[in-house]
């Protein structure tokens, strides 16, 4: 499940005219390159949890050609849903599904998922969400206890874990998100008080969409033939009018 529904504010530059999802990286979507990521690894069921300006969503799938085996679906689950409601609208294709992975449209990684499940299996909870230490946006300057400055950091990783999306849920997981919930308040923070949501730490590349110099980055990273996450050939979409 792909959450392809957000209006994308912070990246005016290019959401006026198209979803977030549908910001190109290296010519090709970037919901593109999040759907290679998983068909790479095995994956070959994909429901998209659109909204805003998903019409034009539903154009893009409609109009790739898929790996064999291959199942891409969009969904319209309203306009201004919630990630929680999202996935609460998408419940019922997940009929007799006993787990299902989640991620957002905007997030691109290294991330090796078939460990990802191995974890998840493993401890037995209903919920597992990748956690990520991002680069800090700036250097840090080093002091000591005399306000002596004694060294430079330059863009150093967070000391702290964040929410890196890539999650795996158990059926009995769709309990704890309603239909009008923020995924990441009361769903996961209910999960957490009953014991029910494990961590994946991921050390590897991870970087989200989110500004118009992230997009800018990630089509450098594309660009120079190097990008971490590029564990398959992904083509350019087709013309659509």
């Amino acid at each position: 499940m792909i959450l392809c529904g957000g209006r994308g504010t912070r990246l005016q530059e290019h959401t006026q005219a198209i979803p977030k999802p549908l910001v190109e990286i290296g010519g090709t979507p970037i919901v593109g390159h999040v759907i290679a990521l998983y068909a790479a690894q095995g994956f070959d069921r994909f429901l998209l949890a659109t909204g805003y300006r998903g019409e034009l969503i539903e154009r893009f799938v409609g109009a790739q050609r898929w790996p064999d085996g291959v199942e891409v679906r969009c969904e319209d689950t309203g306009l201004d849903t919630q990630t929680g409601g999202r996935i609460s609208c998408l419940a019922p294709l997940l009929a007799g599904e006993e787990r299902f992975c989640a991620t957002y449209a905007d997030g691109l990684a290294d991330i090796d998922l078939r460990a990802l499940l191995a974890f998840h299996d493993f401890h037995g909870a209903a919920a597992t969400m990748t956690v990520v230490r991002p680069e800090l946006q700036f250097g840090v300057t080093e002091l000591d206890g005399e306000s002596r400055v004694t060294g430079f950091r330059e863009k150093p990783r967070s000391e702290h874990w964040i929410n890196g999306g890539f999650f795996c849920f158990r059926a009995r997981a769709l309990d704890y998100i309603g239909a009008d919930s923020v995924l990441e308040r009361a769903p996961l923070e209910a999960l957490a008080r009953d014991g029910e949501l494990r961590a994946h730490r991921h050390e590897g590349f991870w970087e989200c969409m989110d500004t118009y110099k992230d997009a800018v980055a990630l089509n450098d990273l594309w660009d120079s033939g190097a990008a971490p996450w590029r564990r398959a050939p992904v083509t350019p979409p087709v013309a659509v009018p």
